[in-house]
């Protein structure tokens, strides 16, 4: 799972402004608590925020699904002599050494778990490592993207690194079927790999339980890199979560 993507992913997310969403988490923290010291990067990818946060003087543990993703996080925190701790788990099945004082999990990462038992099963997992009175902070694609942005389109990115074809087959109701094509130089020709995967879009309602059921009160619900209220064609919303009991 996410394999190719994970060497590619860095080059297709070439648009993210990482500093920024660092700031805006961070203040996140600080606004509702306080800035953590040790902090849960849940499907941390390649490990950008991971990284961006250690330079904070925050202890990152860094946990995702795919070995080929955290092997590329691991080389980028080497080069940047951050001391973070990296495991390789499904997030329904999260076990940690002890407890976090803050968590987060960024960039629709929870979208791409489509069964809503895992999905919950998540929430809880992060919930019983998170010390009381402490934040999980996450955002989500919401019903509005799924249906009116990504829906039954194709993109092309076209980078230095890869040309990519991104479809999407949109089943009428919350999930998106992603298929992306990756063609990447070599020499005088392109090799091509691809990767497939879902991402499915959870109503308000339904995270709102989910949440309820692990222990974590919501603090506030943001427009993406914002404090204020989503709107109907808001396409990715900011959950500030705390946990109650």
């Amino acid at each position: 799972m996410y394999n190719d993507f994970a060497y590619n992913y860095d080059a297709l997310m070439g648009d993210v402004d990482y500093d920024a969403r660092t700031e805006y988490l961070y203040s996140l923290f600080k606004k509702f608590d306080r800035a953590p010291t040790l902090m849960l990067d849940l499907a941390c990818g390649t490990g950008e925020f991971s990284n961006r946060f250690a330079q904070k003087n925050v202890s990152v543990i860094g946990v995702d699904i795919s070995y080929d993703m955290l092997s590329v996080a691991r080389e980028k925190s080497a080069d940047e002599g951050n001391d973070i701790l990296y495991l390789c788990q499904d997030a329904a099945e999260l076990d940690l050494y002890g407890t976090i004082d803050g968590a987060i999990c960024c960039l629709d990462s929870l979208n791409h778990i489509t069964d809503y038992d895992s999905f919950c099963r998540a929430i809880e997992r992060v919930s019983l490592f998170l010390e009381k009175d402490r934040l999980f902070i996450f955002d989500l694609n919401t019903e509005y993207k799924h249906r009116e942005v990504l829906g039954n389109n194709t993109f092309v990115i076209d980078t230095d690194e890869v040309y990519c074809v991104w479809q999407n087959e949109y089943d009428g109701k919350s999930v998106v079927e992603i298929t992306l094509d990756f063609f990447m130089p070599e020499g005088d020709a392109y090799y091509r790999t691809g990767e497939s995967f879902c991402e499915r879009a959870y109503t308000e309602s339904e995270v709102a339980n989910a949440l309820q059921k692990a222990g974590l009160k919501i603090e506030a619900i943001f427009e993406d890199m914002s404090e204020t209220a989503p709107a109907d064609t808001t396409e990715r919303v900011v959950y500030v979560t705390r946990k109650v009991n």
